[in-house]
C-alpha cells in the first residue's frame, strides 16, 4: 500500500501522512519505510525510495541518470544562470543572510538574482535581522531540498568539496540533479 502511495504521488509524502493513509503509527509507517528504502537499495533497480525534505518520494537510481538525462534531454528543467546560482549557494551556506551581506560577498546588486530565485521557489524571506531597519533575511525553501534531491541542509557537500568543483562540470552536475 505505501509503495502505491509513494509511487501515484508526484511529490514527497510526509511520514504523518502516509501514516495515516494506512491507518497505523507513525512508528510502524517508519519501519516499513526504512525496510522498502533498504529492499529497494538492495534491489540495486532503476527506481530507490528516498527521504527528501523531511518526506519520502520515489526517484530514478542514479546509475542510471546520464542515460536518462540522453533519452529526455528535450525535457530539460529551467537551469539557473552563473549568478543566480552563486547567490543561491551564498544563501544555502550562510542563512540566515540579508541581501546587503549577499551584496557583500558577491561584490556586486544581488537584488534582481533574490527576486528571480523567490519567484522559482528556492528561497523566501525568514524574518528580519535585528539591526537598525531590521532587513530582510533569506533562507532556502523546501522546494530547493527537493530540487537538490536532499533531506536536510546538512547534507549540502561540506564548502571545501563545492571549492574542488570543476566549474565546466556545474551545469551537468545541475542537469542530472535529482527531482
Amino acid at each position: 500500500m505505501i509503495e502505491a502511495l509513494l509511487f501515484l504521488s508526484g511529490e514527497p509524502l510526509k511520514l504523518a501522512s502516509i501514516a495515516k493513509s494506512i491507518e497505523c503509527e507513525k512508528q510502524e509507517a517508519r519501519e516499513i519505510l526504512d525496510e522498502l528504502i533498504l529492499d529497494y537499495q538492495e534491489k540495486d533497480g532503476g527506481f530507490v525510495l528516498r527521504e527528501i525534505a523531511g518526506a519520502y518520494q520515489f526517484s530514478t537510481n542514479e546509475k542510471y541518470s546520464e542515460i536518462l538525462a540522453k533519452l529526455f534531454k528535450e525535457k530539460k528543467r529551467e537551469q539557473l544562470s552563473r549568478s543566480s546560482l552563486d547567490t543561491l549557494a551564498i544563501i544555502a551556506y550562510k542563512q540566515p543572510i540579508t541581501l546587503s551581506e549577499i551584496d557583500d560577498i558577491r561584490g556586486v546588486s544581488s537584488r534582481a538574482m533574490v527576486t528571480s530565485l523567490i519567484s522559482k521557489k528556492l528561497v523566501k524571506p525568514v524574518g528580519n535581522k535585528e539591526v537598525p531597519g531590521r532587513p530582510a533575511l533569506y533562507g532556502t525553501t523546501k522546494e530547493f531540498l527537493i530540487h537538490f534531491g536532499l533531506n536536510k541542509l546538512t547534507d549540502l557537500p561540506a564548502p571545501v568539496e563545492v571549492k574542488e568543483l570543476k566549474f565546466e562540470n556545474l551545469d551537468d552536475l545541475i542537469e542530472n540533479g535529482q527531482e
